[in-house]
């Protein structure tokens, strides 16, 4: 009897020194997992930025107004944190505000944090995985329904368009490229414009050089437009609207070559589609002016020529809508 319950403490002592061992190397392996989570954390790599990137990420500076990439864009997509790729905002909650800054009247749940300013006149807005400067947020002004508006600097963002999102590009000369991009930008469908410089025999020209008529470019305006809203047509219509096609070389007052009449096309359709517009204006008896011809090298303007008449709260003096289709 005695022999048997020796045997039986020698069991328990064997399996108690397993349960313990066990234990430890259970132990162990919990600490080797937040050690490495820890480390992940403290180790994550950002994306390397210019210095105009690091002025406001990281500074907190602002880009000056209505020169950031997507004050006007309009496509379908996702706008993420430019310093750690965090998703920030949706397309949908992307706003006109007219600040000269992209506005969005919603962010996605969890991704901005709101801190106040040190004066505590304003409310500052950051990413919340890296902390990097997006810009501020202001309530109260009646913009939206959600009366909200987070004011972004594009420096601080990128865009990522969804994988279904379809864009179609058209380019248009017209005489004076503000008064160009004035009516396409706020046509239905289209997603976004820049003026520039296109047809000419100098690469990446300026102003100044194209002003003289020597460089053989015209002042032009890239639309891109999504096709399940809109079509080439309705823009080639609307460059016909909103011109005098008639007038050879110039544009109103704006007389020379750089303001001359120009479908620039990219494709075939394109062409056709253009070719069809000339055929119906002649059928009304106008002599159309308006020259076609295959698109080169759009030439993207300087910073403060893009969407002027918006940063001048103006209108175009030359370019006035006539409905003729």
């Amino acid at each position: 009897m005695g022999l048997f319950i020796s045997k039986i403490q020698t069991m328990k002592s064997k399996i108690s020194f397993k349960l313990i061992v066990l234990l430890l190397i259970l132990s162990q392996s919990a600490c080797n997992q937040t050690h490495t989570k820890t480390n992940t954390i403290t180790t994550m790599k950002y994306n390397s930025l210019t210095p105009e990137e690091q002025y406001v990420i990281l500074n907190k500076g602002t880009e000056r107004p209505f020169t950031g990439e997507y004050v006007n864009t309009k496509s379908t997509g996702t706008y993420v944190c430019r310093q750690c790729d965090a998703p920030l905002y949706n397309s949908k909650d992307k706003f006109e505000s007219h600040c000269g800054w992209p506005s969005f009247d919603d962010e996605i749940a969890g991704a901005v944090r709101h801190l106040p300013d040190a004066d505590g006149s304003r409310t500052e807005i950051v990413c919340n995985r890296c902390g990097g400067h997006l810009g501020h947020v202001f309530t109260g002004e009646g913009y939206t329904k959600k009366d909200t508006r987070h004011c972004v600097n594009s420096i601080s963002i990128k865009f990522i368009p969804s994988k279904e999102a379809v864009v179609e590009k058209a380019y248009f000369a017209s005489g004076c490229f503000w008064g160009t991009e004035y009516h396409f930008m706020k046509a239905k469908g289209v997603l976004k414009t820049a003026v520039g410089y296109m047809g000419g025999k100098t690469e990446n020209p300026t102003y100044r050089q194209v002003c003289t008529g020597e460089t053989g470019h015209a002042e032009a305006t890239a639309v891109e437009f999504d096709p399940t809203k809109t079509t080439y047509e309705e823009m080639v219509k609307l460059f016909f609207e909103t011109h005098d096609f008639t007038q050879v070389n110039g544009q109103g007052p704006d007389i020379g070559n750089q303001y001359r009449s120009v479908i620039f096309y990219t494709s075939e359709e394109q062409k056709t589609i253009a070719e069809k517009y000339f055929s119906i204006l002649a059928q009304k008896g106008f002599k159309v002016a308006t020259h076609l011809e295959r698109a080169p090298i759009f030439w993207k303007a300087e910073d403060y020529h893009q969407a002027y008449y918006n940063k001048k709260n103006g209108s175009p003096y030359c370019h006035i809508y006539r409905k003729i289709f």
